[in-house]
């Protein structure tokens, strides 16, 4: 029977700490200081670098300790239980602990061991203000000691079998990005040149639009609009409206260019909501500010069957199309596609790190392709047809994605615990 030991016994355990963020004395030296960020990115498991490294006057001053070459880097917050294994040495802040090898076992094995009990590790976390893992509660950890030829068997055949499903999920992560360019391109090229090859072409006049179909036209977007509306946005609960009440919608309600109407905060039972700013179904919706340059600007049609009693909050803008001038499917999807974002990134505000705004006034100056309204029906029905074989090609590549990680998490959790029982 294989013997186990508490983690102490095994290894030794420090964690880190922060130099003086305002002190640049402390700061871009040569030690390398892992975190909670460096070890999240890790592909495979060696950390073969960190994103900020510290001075030897800044390692003096906060009491952080070197581990070297080969100590498991573990997150003990935000999240717990993520790993890596240190390339080279290395000391970390106060999110990790660095775990030092004791008397030559195989870092490895121990890093897959840990992994197959990261669930276990996020049950021991505790803390009112965020969860946390302490040092005891590690250091007292039962882990199995198999002999050294036993461990590094069975890590050899996991290095193998995890590179391989690692490589089967990374073609599916370029695949994934590939269909995503693909869809992009697609919705470009259907709103700048249409569904007819053969068009005759015309230049536009306007550098990032290049050559529109010659019986097109194009539009400032203040000729489209009879009105924007902003929304409102009072002191909400902080979870979704449940039936029979209102809700307020999220800028995030946008995102990826599909209304999610869960994307709301409840309204207080002691406030009315002004009633022209309810949303109906052909409503379309436009993300003001948002944390994300990527995502400020996401622009949606309210579906058909949208649950009632949602309003718009003063983080979103809705449209009223001129009669007759646009398809409002054309219209959001154009404003939506390559020709709205290049015109949308000129125009944000807003510092780094804080909320991005897009301004109506701006919003109005912007030009849209606008083919004929039969054309532009035609155009919408098209992309649906055709983004929809996409989507359900990047639905099958992220279910083969899961079932290779199941499958990857299974692998470990049977080598690090039937093959040392064995």
């Amino acid at each position: 029977m294989t013997l186990q030991l508490q983690l102490r016994h095994v290894f030794s355990t420090t964690s880190g700490a922060t130099p003086d963020s305002g002190n640049p004395e402390f700061w871009d030296g040569d030690i390398p200081w892992a975190t909670p960020e460096d070890v999240s990115a890790v592909t495979g498991y060696w950390l073969e670098d960190t994103r900020r490294r510290i001075t030897h006057a800044g390692y003096v001053s906060c009491g952080t300790r070197l581990a070297p070459a080969k100590s498991i880097v573990l997150t003990k917050r935000a999240p717990i239980g993520q790993l890596a294994i240190l390339a080279t040495e290395a000391c970390s802040n106060q999110g990790c602990f660095l775990l030092t090898p004791r008397n030559g076992p195989d870092a490895r094995f121990f890093y897959y061991w840990l992994c197959a009990n990261s669930g276990w590790l996020q049950i021991l976390g505790r803390g009112s203000t965020f969860m946390e893992l302490s040092t005891d509660d590690l250091k007292s950890l039962k882990v199995p000691l198999p002999s050294l030829v036993q461990q590094e068997a069975i890590a050899d055949f996991l290095d193998r079998e995890t590179a391989r499903l690692d490589a089967l999920v990374a073609a599916k992560g370029r695949l994934l990005g590939l269909l995503a360019e693909k869809r992009r391109a697609l919705i470009t090229r259907a709103v700048t040149r249409g569904l007819d090859a053969d068009a005759p072409l015309r230049d536009s006049g306007l550098p990032w639009l290049g050559q529109i179909p010659t019986h097109w036209h194009t539009r400032r977007l203040k000729f489209l609009v009879r009105r924007i509306d902003q929304g409102w946005s009072p002191e909400c609960h902080n979870v979704p409206a449940v039936k029979d009440e209102w809700g307020v919608l999220k800028a995030g309600c946008c995102n990826g260019g599909v209304f999610n109407p869960t994307e709301n905060k409840s309204l207080p039972g002691d406030l009315e909501p002004p009633p022209q700013l309810e949303i109906i179904p052909g409503d379309i919706l436009m993300s003001r500010a948002s944390g994300s340059v990527d995502l400020i600007g996401s622009v949606a049609v309210v579906p058909q069957g949208c649950p009632s009693r949602l309003v718009l909050s003063d983080k979103i803008y809705r449209f009223h199309l001129e009669a007759g001038c646009a398809d409002p499917g054309y219209f959001a999807t154009a404003l939506a596609s390559g020709v709205g974002r290049v015109q949308i990134q000129r125009v944000v505000s807003g510092a780094e790190g804080l909320a991005n705004n897009i301004a109506q006034s701006d919003i109005r100056e912007f030009v849209l392709p606008l083919p004929p309204l039969g054309e532009q029906r035609a155009i919408v029905a098209h992309i649906a047809s055709e983004t929809a074989k996409l989507d359900a090609l990047r639905a099958a590549a992220e279910r083969t994605i899961v079932l290779l990680k199941e499958r990857r998490a299974a692998l470990i959790a049977g080598a690090v615990t039937d093959r040392v029982s064995a």
